[in-house]
């Protein structure tokens, strides 16, 4: 596995795992695009397999793993473990995305809302439900990716997701903003559940920000970014 205390590459057609720390704004594929390129160019390899095991938003930053050759085999043992994120909420406020992709299109009270019902609410999200994705993603539906749909204007419905959710915990409440910690299972839209937190508090609510820190045992601290694997890619 290459993580930042790494120097040796290794051999990328026989397997690595990287543990990438994504910036904002670069999408999984981005990342996925970029290792395989860099690999192709240093080693003169014509085909080289690499994926990544599980989607994070463009508006999403923090740990991706990257597998490439035979580990690719492995993707979907990853994607299968428990995920933990590190989320920030703007309450009073909705978007049609349930994050900053969208303006704002509805104002909520939240002079109601105390750091004690914020905590009772959060109770209702623990263990096993359904949750409906946003319409803002990449879920296909009659074929087509749904956020396709959803920025042509179009009505649908997406069927929900089985999730679980072992943990919830408020890591800041500083309203209008309250960051929260999650572990939860594949699968888990955490913009759906900011959209359904807010619901539960008679307000609304969307995501301004979000970080994944682990995935199982692997952890964003060790993770590198995809400038540092440049650079290491330049030096082997």
């Amino acid at each position: 596995m290459i993580d930042k205390h790494l120097t040796d590459l290794g051999d990328f057609q026989t397997g690595q795992v990287i543990l990438f720390d994504k910036p904002l704004e670069w999408t999984s594929f981005n990342i996925v695009k970029k290792t395989r390129n860099l690999i192709r160019k240093k080693y003169s390899y014509k085909k080289i397999k690499v994926g990544h095991a599980g989607t994070l938003d463009p508006l999403a930053t923090g740990l991706l793993i990257v597998c490439t050759g035979k580990f690719t085999k492995q993707i979907e043992k990853y994607q299968a473990q428990e995920k933990e994120y590190i989320a920030t909420l703007r309450l009073g406020q909705t978007t049609p995305s349930f994050d900053l992709e969208t303006e704002v299109d509805k104002e909520f009270p939240i002079n109601h809302i105390t750091e004690n019902l914020f905590k009772e609410a959060l109770k209702k999200f623990i263990g096993e439900q359904k949750q409906i994705p946003p319409n803002f993603s990449a879920k296909f539906v009659d074929g087509k990716r749904a956020y396709v749909k959803a920025r042509n204007g179009e009505d649908f419905e997406i069927r929900p997701n089985n999730v679980n959710i072992s943990e919830i915990e408020i890591t800041d409440f500083s309203l209008p903003t309250v960051k929260i910690r999650i572990s939860c299972s594949k699968g888990t839209y955490i913009r759906a559940l900011a959209r359904d937190i807010g619901e539960a508090l008679q307000s609304g609510a969307h995501l301004t920000g979000l970080r994944r820190t682990k995935i199982g045992e692997f952890n964003v601290d060790d993770a590198i970014s995809i400038v540092e694997f440049e650079d290491l890619i330049k030096k082997a």
